[in-house]
Formats: structure tokens, C-alpha cells, sequence
């Protein structure tokens, strides 16, 4: 189905074009002030837009043949599911993002899920290594 809300669509577009060329420096762009993101690995979210770019900005140089596959779009064309594959080291692994934007085309809210769990493991420690004593900074008090 073809979504009428253009701000999201051309917002799609970018996501996928900086998932293609490495370079995420347009994210900021694109995430609500207020955003948050739900990781495979911890309960409670990461709350503010600085959080989400910098956890998808790690995660983007942690993923080696990192590949979509699938997209699928809410009727509101508010929602948005993407089906991925990837390599954290010799752990490969499937996942979705489940993407909520607003009607600005914003992400409000971006929620990863990933297996297996051996995988999973291997990228909860890999960006660890990398953002574990930035992170707790930036988890919401509920969720």
C-alpha cells in the first residue's frame, strides 16, 4: 500500500539511502526531540534523539553485511517494519526495526528485536565495549 503521508516517505528514503552509503550524519535530521529507542537487550528505553542517533550510529559500524529485506507499512503510514539480516562478528542474525513516526515524517520511536540469541549476545557485547558507561545515562524511568 502507498502511504499519502509524504514527510515519512521521503524521511524512508534517506534512512535508506544512509544505511547504504555508511554515513549517518543526516540522522539528527530526522529523529523527534523526544525520541526513544527500545534495544533488544534492555527492558526500560533510551530516551532523547542525542541517545537514539548515538546507539544506531554505534550499532551501524558494529553490523557487517548489514542488508533489508523486507518493508512493510502500517495503513496510517505512521508505522513502519523493516526486515534485516546482519553479522556481528561470525554471529549472523536476523531482526526487524519497528519504526513509529510522526506526522512530520520524525522517528518518535525506533524498537529493534534480533535472533538468535547467540547473535544478539555477541552485539549486546560488542556495543558494551563501546557505549556501555554512556548509555545508563539515557534510560527513561518507565516503559
Amino acid at each position: 500500500m502507498q502511504s499519502t503521508i509524504t514527510p515519512v516517505n521521503e524521511s524512508l528514503a534517506i534512512w535508506h539511502e544512509m544505511i547504504r552509503s555508511g554515513d549517518l550524519s543526516r540522522l539528527p535530521g530526522l529523529l523527534h526531540p523526544d525520541a526513544q529507542f527500545r534495544s533488544p537487550m534492555a527492558y526500560k528505553p533510551y530516551r532523547s534523539a542525542q541517545a537514539v542517533a548515538l546507539i544506531l550510529t554505534t550499532v551501524a559500524r558494529v553490523f557487517e553485511e548489514f542488508h533489508y529485506h523486507r518493508e512493510f507499512i502500517s495503513p496510517s503510514g505512521l508505522d513502519v517494519v523493516l526486515e534485516f539480516s546482519a553479522r556481528v562478528g561470525d554471529k549472523g542474525l536476523k531482526g526487524i526495526d519497528m519504526i513509529q513516526f510522526d506526522a512530520d515524517g520524525r522517528i518518535t520511536d525506533f524498537e529493534v528485536m534480533i535472533r538468535p540469541f547467540n547473535a544478539l549476545q555477541a552485539l549486546g557485547n560488542a556495543m558494551a565495549e563501546r557505549l556501555g558507561a554512556i548509555l545508563p545515562a539515557f534510560k527513561g524511568s518507565s516503559g
